[in-house]
């Protein structure tokens, strides 16, 4: 398939799908590789050099590479991580939809940025679209794969223009796609609905505050309408679950929401997963529907954290049955999400000052706020 030309502006444009990563295997040195370049990440593990060469040299990697393992071995698969696989897979179905290229590559291991973007060198991409796989914004997620490729880009493509879709936590169609998969597991009947998205610090959620006073200073932070919104993680975890109930038809006295993987003793977004599973059961909850909306792919934290570990913490406290809905993956209609995002880009684009996520602090546009931007790196 030839790519797209902007013939009169000299621009071939290319796609950039980035998702998070996965160890190469579940093997023990293969994690504790995945795991040292993971949480060595100062948008991860966001305290200064010394201390975060210390606290993973010293502290995580002797034990955790092994506890890791073992949990990636009980959902690994012969075709290799489940993040990864499901990822390709969406890859290869979204190609074939658009005329332009389209890369994927993983913030940490493979198939890995410098090689994605050699791939679109190759091709001619001078013009990019970066979607990042994460529909909220986060530090640890969405910046994190935004500033490397835009490092990795201005090493080996100073020319390539960089255009970034910003967080879909509330596009319509994303929530569609997100009813759409669930609808199977809904209709067969529940007691209650527990959305539990991916943890981060509150130091982080502060740290992205671009106005430096609004983020968790009340208990209706979220609830106030701030220029904050459009950097921080919980308001727009909040936005997500809000448009998803409201799409699906979910009554207000049966769903409700908590936040998984933390690590570490620093204060983390409460309440958390495995503290409310028991609750749940104490209060006469048997069926227990539980979908992960941080994730587009089924991955470590959905199918062994959730699909598992907490699937026994349920059943044990008296519980009868935890499903756990499947991520979007390869879902129809996320497919369509995702042309059509490509599909915009390939439109007219809008010229507008650049806004670019710097080595710091970053405020990246909601896209009901601001158009989409182009970037120069």
């Amino acid at each position: 398939m030839q790519p797209d030309q902007t013939a009169a502006r000299g621009r071939t444009k290319g796609v950039l799908l980035v998702n998070l990563g996965s160890p190469d295997s579940p093997s023990v040195p293969d994690v504790r590789r995945y795991l040292r370049e993971f949480l060595m990440d100062g948008r991860v593990l966001d305290v200064n050099w010394l201390a975060r060469c210390f606290i993973v040299h010293f502290a995580i990697l002797p034990s955790r590479p092994k506890q890791s393992a073992h949990a990636y071995q009980s959902i690994w698969t012969p075709a290799g991580s489940p993040l990864v696989v499901t990822s390709r897979k969406v890859h290869a179905k979204l190609q074939p939809r658009v005329s332009i290229p389209v890369e994927l590559a993983m913030r940490y291991q493979n198939p890995s940025i410098p090689d994605a973007v050699r791939q679109l060198l190759q091709k001619g991409v001078n013009d990019l679209l970066l979607i990042p796989l994460f529909p909220h914004y986060a530090m640890s997620s969405y910046e994190t794969a935004v500033v490397r490729v835009k490092e990795v880009a201005a090493r080996l493509a100073p020319a390539m223009r960089i255009q970034v879709q910003p967080p879909y936590f509330d596009d319509p169609n994303y929530i569609d796609a997100m009813v759409a998969a669930s609808e199977p597991y809904l209709r067969k009947g529940f007691d209650h609905l527990l959305f539990s998205f991916h943890g981060v610090p509150e130091r982080q959620i502060r740290k992205s505050d671009p106005t430096g006073c609004h983020c968790l200073a009340t208990e209706t932070c979220c609830e106030t309408p701030s220029p904050a919104h459009a950097t921080c993680y919980r308001a727009q975890c909040f936005k997500t679950m809000a448009a998803f109930v409201k799409r699906a038809g979910v009554p207000a006295d049966k769903y409700s929401f908590a936040f998984q993987s933390r690590l570490g003793s620093h204060p983390w977004l409460q309440p958390f997963t495995d503290h409310e599973l028991p609750k749940f059961a104490a209060r006469g909850i048997k069926k227990l529907l539980v979908i992960c909306p941080s994730f587009v792919s089924d991955c470590l934290e959905t199918l062994e954290e959730i699909g598992i570990r907490a699937c026994a913490t349920f059943l044990e406290a008296g519980g009868s049955e935890l499903t756990l809905i499947p991520c979007l993956n390869e879902h129809p209609l996320w497919l369509d999400t995702l042309e059509k995002m490509i599909g915009g880009f390939m439109g007219v684009l809008r010229e507008t000052s650049a806004d670019k996520i710097p080595n710091s602090k970053s405020q990246i546009p909601n896209k009901s706020q601001t158009p989409k931007i182009q970037t120069r790196v």
